[in-house]
């Protein structure tokens, strides 16, 4: 009896231990899954498939550890600034350009840091969480002012132009590119320098050639007239590009102590505006549709701000088909932080071209140069309402009167009307709106 006691019970263990072989046969045939049929061979026990498996994962490993030290190695030469944070904006990568660019001291060595705490830089982080909630590439660029270390030099902290462009990472993560945009910043301001001095030499003789050309005009008989009225009036386009050059020169120079700000209602600076060009909008039959807020009320400087609606206006006017309204909307924004006031302008021309967008606020840029210029010779009160001199300054000034307010202007297409879309945010921080 006791011998069929043992007979059962060896029997329930060599089940037990067949068992357990055919599930570690199962899990080694798993671990061993990922090696090719030349590597597994034929015949070759489980155990060695298991070995050769190991061996072949380690040269996988090792072969991912050198392609990393190797992109480390490039992104620490290259000439350009990358950082890199994680999805609690703790800073765990600095490449050397990066750690000068922004003045800090971070290694491969040193543990994560909140990127506060060693870059007080509200435009870079407002470029690392806009790119992380949207999941698509940013591009933004500033004047960073590094903190100051050195109190000797507090008075005259060193400013640096940068060019962030961020890319979403797997995460949360955000890695940031930054680019140093000094040269190009300082030939910038070498080229503005150069053309407000042109504009200085030109006003004086143009005021000239004006007088003249005026005097002439009401003693010439036809057909010497209209030579003596096409001479005035590229006259006063002349004198108009003079002074736009000088006005940007101004608000680049000091753009906050060139406005004289007071309380204003953004409402009545429209409908004024449109009044000034409304001769101009009657011969195509245009009409002003305003929507939004019915009054608003800011602190701006009212003659820039009235300048920026005639430029806006005169944009749309000239390329609208006939009949045609120009819309603008006015809505009140305090989704954020803070609290903004938009106000949209859209036409139902043609739009502008996509690889034109990005500059359309660039000076003497003309996206079409066979439009950019309307001939109104034939009449010589149009010259005097036609607020821009037509070579690409109109949207420029807009871009620099709106910054100045410290705001933010964008040029897009809508996509209803396929016109232009140009939308100002003005800050609403010391205003109030009546609805």
């Amino acid at each position: 009896m006791s011998f069929l006691w043992f007979l059962l019970g060896l029997a329930i263990g060599g089940a037990a231990l067949l068992i357990y072989r055919m599930r570690l046969s199962s899990r080694l045939k798993q671990l061993t899954h990922a090696l090719s049929t030349d590597q597994a061979g034929v015949g070759i026990s489980l155990t060695s498939q298991l070995t050769l498996a190991i061996a072949h994962h380690q040269e996988i490993n090792h072969d991912l550890e050198h392609v990393i030290e190797t992109w480390k190695q490039i992104v620490n030469a290259a000439p350009i600034g990358y950082i890199q944070v994680d999805e609690e904006n703790q800073l765990i990568w600095c490449n050397p350009q990066a750690c000068q660019l922004l003045g800090i001291q971070f290694g491969v060595q040193h543990s994560p840091r909140l990127l506060l705490e060693l870059v007080r830089s509200y435009e870079l982080d407002s470029l690392i969480e806009k790119t992380r909630n949207s999941q698509q590439p940013r591009q933004r660029e500033w004047l960073f002012y590094p903190a100051a270390v050195d109190t000797e030099n507090v008075t005259d902290p060193r400013t640096t132009p940068i060019r962030g462009s961020a890319i979403p990472l797997s995460d949360g993560a955000v890695g940031v590119f930054l680019e140093n945009r000094q040269e190009a910043f300082t030939l910038t301001q070498q080229r503005d320098r150069w053309a407000s001095d042109v504009a200085h030499e030109l006003k004086t003789p143009l005021t000239s050639i004006r007088l003249v050309a005026e005097t002439l005009q009401s003693r010439l008989e036809l057909p010497l007239r209209d030579w003596v009225d096409r001479l005035l009036n590229e006259t006063v386009r002349l004198s108009m590009l003079v002074q736009e050059l000088l006005d940007l020169g101004q608000l680049e120079m000091n753009p906050t102590q060139q406005l004289r700000l007071k309380k204003v209602n953004v409402t009545s600076l429209i409908y004024a505006a449109w009044s000034s060009l409304e001769p101009l909008a009657t011969e195509k039959q245009l009409h002003l549709e305003h929507t939004g807020l019915e009054s608003a009320i800011v602190t701006a400087d009212e003659a820039r701000l009235h300048r920026v609606f005639l430029n806006l206006f005169d944009n749309g006017i000239k390329y609208s088909p006939n009949q045609q309204p120009i819309h603008v909307h006015l809505q009140k924004d305090d989704t954020g932080e803070n609290v903004w006031l938009k106000i949209d302008v859209i036409d139902h021309g043609q739009g502008f071209p996509r690889q034109a967008l990005s500059h359309v606020f660039d000076r003497f840029y003309r996206a079409d140069p066979s439009r950019s210029r309307l001939d109104r010779s034939r009449d010589s009160t149009a010259t005097s309402l036609q607020p821009s001199s037509g070579s690409g300054l109109g949207l420029a000034i807009v871009r620099q009167i709106v910054e100045a307010h410290h705001g933010t202007v964008y040029a897009r297409n809508h996509p209803e009307t396929g016109g232009a879309w140009l939308q100002i945010v003005l800050p609403l921080s010391y205003s109030s709106l009546l609805n």
